[in-house]
């Protein structure tokens, strides 16, 4: 197995696919044993579950598997742990006995000697340890998968973490990786129509994204990027790099005292509310999503705590990936599509998601998705979370040509990670409650053009205005107690009486006196639904300001508008 130090060519900062299959193809000695190793152990372990039932012993023993499968996943190294530490966060798919055994995978792992920890970053800071920090504890505060925490104190007085890399990581990464890919192109056929459909790219990505991780640099440059995101969020802390301290194996970053969101206890106990813990969580994964597009992949409750003033620190920013402009604009859409039921739109998003290939025929997926969804979409938006949803759109795959771009296999562990950790703070949460009412407000909002042509391909279905639509917009945004109507309103108002908002002008009028009538029930449900919101004076603060931006052309323009359109 290549040395960390060796000159191989998998020896890179970089993920090369091509290159780490080269390597172990000439070594075929390797691979053997480490597939005869894992093999081995999962196998065991299915067997003595097995046996249990057949003996009657579950209960007595469960506690004992528990540990062994956390034992086992400890052993098989950092690919495994990672696996482990997903599961960890899905309260409502583990036993409470091995979902407790888990958690400890994400920092409560073997820790490697102290003296090996010491004499890395004194090779990598090429300072000797009592000249790099006035303080540092004599063992970790915490292990993980790929490193491990000291808690230090530098001479300028701060108060900071020193995370230390696990020496030897490349070969036990590429090894697994290589294993991982081979796996996926033998069982990929096997497997119901496009369920392995792109699978080895779905390795590759987690694999480009392990290699990133590795490298406390890059973490440090996702740290910074993340805060400057969030430098106006008051409920979101990010933790400052101390670059003089920092290399690629070595990063020293600011201490954050806090607790983890697992502890209600601690929560409680500093008279924080865990359900707005849990709002804040979300809200903030929603933001980075669908506002910045750069979002944390790995948010489990060893890189989330809770703070004493009410606030969210991250850390950990190994694991991180950049969506583009147009898939943030498409997945908003994409949820309000599918409250809408409208699955038309709904298919058309997930072609443009990569979900289905362009060519695809999505008439006959229409009515799939519209049964396997609509059972899900018929109960109240509270009454459905984001399991429910990735269940049921399971089933869609085994009949029609749907994939997994590899990109959204990172996406949805995201969203899925973030859901179970809630679920652990509040069993009866519904990811949906806090994640519609936000989505409408982006929306209604319209802060970029594309988010406006989003609004106005959800309000308007065949060329007519979806009154419905907006009646629900409004009112679930109105949920969401960051949303202000009236502001709301000021920005809709500049863009309908703007150059760019002629189209929507004309379909509005239109809407008004469309099927030869006055719709004047709808305005009156609109005008019942808004009118607790419109205090006087703010509503002519924000008429006054409207007029005040726009010139007399500009009003010439909307009035000859209205006589057309008659």
């Amino acid at each position: 197995m290549p040395s960390e130090t060796g000159s191989t060519n998998i020896q890179s900062r970089r993920y090369n696919a091509e290159a780490i299959a080269k390597y172990y193809g000439r070594r075929p000695w390797q691979t053997i044993w480490r597939t005869v190793t894992i093999i081995w152990f999962l196998a065991t372990f299915c067997l003595n579950l097995k046996l249990d039932d057949w003996s009657n012993q579950v209960e007595m023993n469960k506690q004992k598997r528990a540990t062994e499968l956390r034992e086992i996943l400890t052993y098989l190294g950092p690919t495994f742990i990672k696996v482990g530490q997903a599961l960890s966060t899905r309260p409502d798919l583990i036993k409470k006995n091995f979902l407790e055994e888990l958690i400890k995978l994400q920092d409560q792992l073997p820790p490697f000697e102290n003296e090996l920890a010491f004499a890395i970053i004194e090779r990598q800071l090429n300072k000797k340890i009592d000249q790099i920090y006035k303080e540092i504890s004599p063992h970790p505060v915490a292990a993980a998968s790929l490193g491990q925490v000291y808690r230090a104190v530098l001479y300028t007085g701060e108060e900071v973490a020193v995370k230390v890399q696990r020496p030897n990581l490349y070969p036990v990464l590429t090894l697994d990786l290589y294993l991982m890919r081979l796996g996926a192109k033998i069982f990929a056929p096997f497997l119901p129509l496009n369920l392995g459909h792109d699978l080895t790219l779905i390795v590759d990505e987690f694999g480009i994204k392990l290699f990133e991780e590795i490298d406390y640099v890059n973490e440090g440059k996702n740290a910074e990027k993340f805060a400057a995101n969030f430098a106006n969020d008051p409920q979101v802390k990010v933790p400052a790099i101390y670059w003089q301290y920092t290399t690629n194996n070595v990063l020293t970053l600011e201490w954050i005292n806090g607790f983890k969101l697992t502890d209600i206890t601690q929560i409680e106990a500093h008279g924080l509310d865990p359900n707005e813990v849990i709002k804040i969580g979300v809200t903030s994964g929603l933001k980075q999503l669908l506002e910045h597009g750069f979002f944390h992949a790995d948010p489990h409750p060893g890189n989330l705590f809770a703070m004493a003033d009410g606030r969210m620190a991250y850390i950990d920013f190994g694991m991180m990936d950049q969506l583009e402009e147009d898939t943030k604009e498409t997945i908003a859409s994409s949820v309000v599509q599918l409250i809408n039921k409208d699955y038309q739109a709904l298919a058309n998003d997930f072609v443009k998601l990569g979900f289905l290939a362009p060519e695809t025929d999505i008439n006959p997926i229409i009515p799939a998705l519209e049964k396997v969804l609509g059972a899900a979409v018929e109960q109240k938006v509270g009454d459905f979370n984001f399991k429910t949803i990735t269940d049921e759109f399971s089933e869609l795959m085994y009949d029609y040509p749907f994939r997994v771009p590899a990109k959204f296999a990172l996406i949805i562990r995201s969203l899925v990670t973030q859901e179970g950790l809630a679920l652990s703070l509040n069993p009866n949460f519904k990811i949906v409650e806090v994640s519609y009412p936000y989505v409408a407000r982006r929306l209604l909002t319209g802060e970029s053009e594309a988010l406006k042509r989003r609004l106005i391909d959800v309000l308007f279905k065949h060329g007519k205005f979806q009154w419905q639509r907006l009646e629900n917009l409004i009112q679930i945004a109105g949920s969401d107690s960051q949303f202000d109507l009236l502001p709301t309103a000021q920005l809709g108002l500049q863009y309908l009486m703007s150059e760019d908002g002629k189209y929507l002008r004309r379909q509005l009028l239109l809407a008004l006196i469309e099927d030869d009538r006055l719709h004047t029930e709808e305005v009156q449900r609109l005008w019942e639904l808004i009118k607790p919101e419109l205090k006087a004076q703010r509503l002519f603060d924000v008429a006054f300001n409207v007029l005040r931006d726009f010139s007399s052309e500009t009003v010439a323009t909307v009035v000859k508008t209205a006589t057309m359109s008659r």
